[in-house]
């Protein structure tokens, strides 16, 4: 497996957010949600080295070869500005934002991740994914992802005008849960979360330290092991309920909620 190595500068740490879904529930709605996460972009600024922002930042995303979706200019913007400060950012595409193409890549200078990652942060050993379609079950949206991704599916929609094309898939998005992943807000047990089951059978055959997800919703820090490794299963929540994020200083790695000073 290729591995990236990251290693982190004295007084410096990582920070992971995931699970925006920005311009839901509407955009007078989410404008309140983009103005707070921007203040938290603000806050991490001075002591940010990296950041991994774990997908579905946006309720949907579609790029076109000369468009993309309206809106989300100012976080956009504050993005922009960390990674031109040197802050290095990563983006994992999640099950909101599957059509992105190459506009963070080429606009903002931000790496995009269609599937999982290894890092190597000081040592340790890190698996990052947004989480979608991982693991056991979850068989309806594992058939759905494939028409999403199928190049012939994403051909017709691109054909699509972006007004009637947007429209549709807002609405989707928002109503079907199988799009919209919103599971369960409760917390399964370990035996039947997916991501749980997922990271468990991973350390079988891998020596892993964190598995960093998204998708999920749920903040949660919780130790898993096997006959022969132990690690950390990490979800980072969400900035719908609970405007959760993740930091590691190459010693810990904490969950935490933004305490907004506004």
């Amino acid at each position: 497996m290729d591995t990236i190595k990251i290693n982190l500068k004295p007084g410096k740490k990582i920070y992971f957010a995931s699970d925006q879904h920005f311009g839901a529930p509407n955009p007078t709605a989410s404008k309140t949600r983009e103005e707070k996460f921007i203040r938290w972009l603000d806050s991490i600024k001075d002591d940010a080295q990296v950041l991994f922002l774990m997908g579905d930042l946006f309720d949907f995303w579609h790029e076109w070869k000369h468009v993309v979706p309206k809106g989300f200019i100012r976080v956009l913007g504050k993005i922009a500005t960390l990674k031109d400060s040197g802050i290095e950012i990563y983006f994992f595409v999640g099950n909101h934002d599957l059509w992105m193409k190459d506009y963070f890549e080429d606009e903002l200078g931000i790496p995009v991740y269609f599937d999982k990652k290894f890092y190597e942060i000081n040592g340790k050993q890190f698996l990052l994914a947004h989480g979608d379609g991982l693991g056991p079950g979850d068989k309806g949206y594992k058939r759905m992802k494939k028409l999403f991704t199928n190049p012939f599916a994403q051909w017709l929609f691109h054909w699509l005008h972006p007004d009637i094309a947007m429209k549709l898939a807002l609405y989707m998005s928002q109503k079907n849960k199988l799009i919209s992943g919103e599971e369960d807000k409760e917390f399964l047990g370990e035996d039947k979360e997916f991501l749980i089951l997922y990271a468990k059978e991973k350390l079988n055959t891998s020596k892993i330290d964190y598995f960093i997800f998204g998708h999920r919703h749920l903040p949660m820090i919780l130790d898993i092991q096997n006959k022969t490794n132990e690690a950390k299963y990490i979800n980072l929540g969400d900035w719908i309920s609970y405007f959760t994020y993740g930091v590691y200083d190459s010693e810990d790695f904490l969950i935490k909620t933004f305490e907004d000073k506004k």
